[in-house]
């Protein structure tokens, strides 16, 4: 396995990541129209990044093998609470912790 694939599985799920926290940030404004609701900068930038990120999701998994890709994309939420936390200023709840606490677990059983 090469390490081009593992880092285009990074890559990916960090893309993915902040595709999640810019489409937040557009839900969280008011727009006139359902138009401008829909065809705006976030949204538009958001899905073209989760369409990259599924791009870089496939080329990975041309060449890693399956096992490590559900691990590494289960780190996205991970990724996603913490961009949550510095750029919305959202608390960290226990709830959201003991969530954290179940991904890490469950990587970590999935490794055995």
């Amino acid at each position: 396995m090469s390490s081009q694939y593992v880092f285009a599985m990074f890559l990916s799920v960090a893309v993915a990541s902040v595709s999640q926290v810019l489409l937040k940030k557009s839900a969280m404004r008011n727009y006139g129209t359902m138009i401008k609701e829909y065809l705006n900068g976030y949204v538009i930038t958001g899905y073209g990044m989760l369409f990259v990120s599924m791009l870089l999701t496939i080329y990975a998994y041309s060449g890693m093998e399956y096992k490590n890709g559900p691990v590494i994309e289960s780190l996205g939420n991970v990724m996603v609470l913490i961009m949550s936390y510095f750029i919305f200023k959202e608390r960290i709840s226990i709830k959201k912790l003991v969530g954290v606490a179940c991904i890490m677990t469950g990587i970590t059983i999935f490794y055995i």
